[in-house]
């Protein structure tokens, strides 16, 4: 039999090494085209679906924070209006910060919960619970 040890060493040998950064959880870029005086996100599902967020809190809190009408057309985002991937890309990363990371722990590991009039933010990590704008719903 091998010692303790020796199946330590070849256990650590097996395993995928940790991130050097320690973070996790990267925020998804948006892959947005401009068409006439229309901006299109192509991957919006694939953003939400990333962030674990219904796709209409994503879309109304874009439209509101880049004052700009949009619909949702399948797996795409239309926004009636021309901006630039790098400023939709920094609403994206404040939404994650504000609607999905926790702030206690910094995991992404959380939901939304709605009592009453208010907007939580629970942690399913750490099991803290935040208060967030509930205007967007």
């Amino acid at each position: 039999m091998e010692n303790y040890e020796q199946l330590l060493d070849e256990a650590y040998k097996k395993i995928k090494p940790i991130e050097s950064n320690g973070e996790r959880f990267e925020t998804p870029k948006a892959e947005s085209i401009i068409e006439g005086n229309k901006t299109i996100i192509s991957n919006f599902r694939q953003i939400c679906d990333h962030l674990r967020r219904k796709c209409e809190h994503l879309a109304k809190f874009l439209q509101r924070e880049l004052a700009s009408p949009g619909t949702l057309e399948g797996d795409r985002l239309v926004l009636i209006k021309k901006v630039p991937s790098s400023r939709i890309n920094e609403k994206i990363k404040e939404y994650a910060t504000e609607f999905v990371l926790c702030r206690e722990c910094g995991k992404p590991d959380t939901e939304l919960e709605k009592k009453d009039e208010f907007m939580f933010l629970h942690c399913l990590a750490c099991g803290a619970k935040h208060s967030v704008r509930a205007k967007i719903q």
